[in-house]
């Protein structure tokens, strides 16, 4: 459409002109190939523009393809456009929705074993019907096996199920402003659940099996009762009736190698983790002020802070339902919560 308004003010002259300049190098290009190439887009464009000239005109023409190729395309030209015209529409199986689309793939990284069969049953159960096939293609869409081995199971998948039966515990030292030193113990749940049992300068016998006690209390009043293993390392601040307490309430000890804190290493983890976000941070005073902070950031730690290993969600409180879709998003109206002094952000949504 540009060539040709720029055709228009053009005189007959120049178009003449342009016209055998034009001819001379499709005879040159004609004697260095013999037969061009053409891709369906310029086939459809020469079938179109020149269907309307005669052929006695049609073959005067200097053009790179025979006149009745040029013909033949126009006819194939019409004949798709017709057959496309007369074609039915396809009435086939609406698509499935969105949201059951999700469930089947939640079911699906929910439980690894399952095949589509039994997939398929879930949902039945559930009221939603759907054909077997259409949960094969679901799964297979997504590059999920939809039928499973049903006896394979991998490491990750086994300590996830044991994580809420194993607890980890540590001491760790921290310093005062004062320069008195602090021994911490702390218990880690495998599910990332953190407990303060308490800080003292001495940890004596005496006060490592209270913990203990408290500890079994805790978890009593917390109706964690399947907890059945705790790891902890060769410190001599373990004494013996720390582990009897535990045994008491079947709580089966188990202690790391010597030097090989990866044996403990989620407790080891938590401990970096405080350092860094909290007692790196600020300035402890006292024992008092030690337990404070320590409270103030178990909260934060259980109820809000993202965890990786639970899908960023935090060992208390589950992720909440998407408000919307990302690319529908309203403005948003987030608060900020300060915790111990501005040291620990939460955000949340305003009311």
């Amino acid at each position: 459409m540009f060539t040709l308004l720029r055709l228009l003010p053009t005189t007959s002259t120049d178009k003449d002109t342009e016209i055998l300049v034009l001819r001379h190098q499709l005879a040159i290009l004609q004697r260095q190939i013999s037969k061009p190439r053409l891709p369906p887009p310029d086939r459809a464009f020469l079938a179109a523009l020149l269907h309307r000239i005669p052929r006695p005109k049609l073959r005067q023409l200097h053009l790179i393809i025979s006149p009745e190729t040029i013909l033949r395309w126009h006819r194939n030209l019409l004949r798709r456009h017709h057959a496309q015209a007369s074609r039915p529409k396809r009435r086939g199986r609406p698509p499935t929705i969105r949201s059951i689309r999700t469930l089947v793939l939640r079911l699906a990284r929910e439980n690894p074993s399952w095949g589509y069969r039994r997939i398929h049953g879930e949902l039945a159960g559930l009221a939603i019907k759907i054909a077997p096939s259409t949960v094969w293609e679901i799964l297979t869409t997504n590059g999920i096996d939809p039928a499973p081995p049903r006896n394979q199971q991998t490491w990750t998948d086994f300590l996830r199920r044991q994580a809420h039966a194993i607890l980890a515990a540590d001491f760790f030292e921290t310093r005062t402003l004062t320069g008195t030193r602090l021994f911490i113990l702390a218990v880690i749940e495998h599910t990332r659940r953190i407990r303060i049992l308490g800080a003292t300068p001495h940890p004596t016998a005496a006060w490592t099996t209270q913990q203990a006690r408290n500890l079994i209390m805790d978890l009593q009043d917390a109706s964690a009762t399947a907890v059945r293993y705790l790891i902890r390392d060769h410190d001599s601040k373990y004494t013996t009736a720390f582990d009897a307490v535990l045994a008491d309430s079947g709580i089966t000890t188990i202690t790391t190698g010597i030097r090989m804190p990866r044996m403990n290493a989620i407790m080891e983890r938590w401990i970096r983790t405080c350092r860094t976000e909290l007692l790196d941070r600020t300035l402890i005073y006292n024992q008092r002020h030690l337990l404070h902070a320590l409270h103030e950031y178990e909260t934060f730690y259980n109820q809000h802070r993202p965890h990786r290993a639970l899908h960023a969600a935090a060992p208390q409180r589950a992720l909440p339902a998407p408000i919307a879709e990302p690319h529908a998003l309203q403005p948003l109206n987030i608060r900020r919560q300060d915790r111990f002094g501005g040291i620990l952000h939460e955000y949340h949504h305003a009311a």
